[in-house]
C-alpha cells in the first residue's frame, strides 16, 4: 500500500491518499485540543494509543454487525480505512448527564438518563458545532431521510454494544459522538472511537478516564487512556 499526498489535516488526525482510490490512510497524531482549538498541547503516545484503541473498537463493532470504515492497522500511528464521503453531522448519545447538556439545561452532572438522549450536531468548527435536528438536515440537504434513520439506528446499536463492554470492565459510558459517511452508497461508521470522543467514568469511584482530564486540567490524560485500554483488552 503506497502512501501518497495529505488529503486532509484535522485537529488530531491526518488523512493520506493511497494507490487505491477506495482506501486512505488515517494517521493519528499526538496533538490534543479542546474548546474548538483554544487549548492545544502535544501529549506523547496519544496518537499510538488512540490508533490502537480505535482499531479494537471498530473491529468489535464490525463483528457485531455495525459497518465501519476500518480495514486494518498499518503501524503504531496509522490505519487503513475506506475512502468515504463523510456526512457533516455528529451523532451524540448521552447515557448520563455531563458536559454541554448540563450547561444548556441546568441539569446536575451524573444524572442517569432513561431513555438515553440522542442529539445531532453540525460538524463545523467555525460555528462551534451547533445542535441541529432532522428538519435542519432535510432543509439544508445534509443527509437523506433514509441515511438519517440508518445513522440513528447504528448509533443506538453501538450504544448497546459498548455500554455492555465498558460496564463489564467497571466503567460507565457517559456519552459519545459518532460520525458516518457513505461508501458505495452504504452508511458506514467513520472517524474514530477513542477516549477523545466519549466520556468514561470509573463505575466505583467516578474517576474521569477520558478527554475531560485534558479539558479540566486534571492531568494524567494518556495514563487514563491507557488504563481504559488495558481494562477492555486493547493490545498496546
Amino acid at each position: 500500500m503506497e502512501k501518497r499526498q495529505e488529503l486532509y489535516a484535522g485537529k488530531a488526525k491526518s488523512v493520506y491518499t493511497t494507490d487505491d482510490p477506495d482506501l486512505v490512510i488515517l494517521s493519528f497524531r499526538d496533538d490534543t485540543s479542546a474548546f474548538d482549538g483554544e487549548k492545544v498541547e502535544q501529549l506523547s503516545r496519544k496518537g499510538e494509543v488512540n490508533n490502537k484503541f480505535n482499531a479494537f473498537i471498530m473491529e468489535k463493532l464490525q463483528a457485531s454487525g455495525v459497518p465501519t470504515h476500518f480495514e486494518r492497522l498499518l503501524n503504531a500511528n496509522e490505519s487503513l480505512v475506506k475512502n468515504m464521503e463523510m456526512m457533516p453531522i455528529e451523532c451524540v448519545v448521552r447515557n448520563v448527564s455531563a458536559g454541554s447538556l448540563c450547561r444548556r439545561l441546568g441539569v446536575e452532572e451524573g444524572k442517569q438518563l432513561n431513555p438515553p438522549i440522542f442529539e445531532f450536531f453540525l460538524k463545523d468548527d467555525a460555528l462551534h458545532d451547533p445542535m441541529i435536528n432532522e428538519y435542519h438536515i432535510e432543509t439544508f440537504s445534509l443527509a437523506s431521510y433514509e441515511n438519517v434513520h440508518k445513522m440513528k439506528e447504528l448509533t443506538f446499536v453501538t450504544n448497546m454494544i459498548l455500554q455492555d463492554m465498558f460496564a463489564k470492565a467497571g466503567m460507565i459510558l457517559v456519552d459519545y459522538k459518532l460520525e458516518f459517511g457513505l461508501f458505495k452508497g452504504e452508511v458506514v461508521l467513520g472517524d474514530e472511537f477513542s477516549p477523545d470522543g466519549c466520556r468514561l467514568w470509573d463505575a466505583d469511584t467516578g474517576k474521569k478516564l477520558d478527554k475531560d482530564r485534558f479539558r479540566q486540567g486534571l492531568g494524567g490524560v494518556i495514563e487514563a487512556y491507557e488504563e481504559v485500554a488495558q481494562r477492555i483488552g486493547v493490545p498496546l
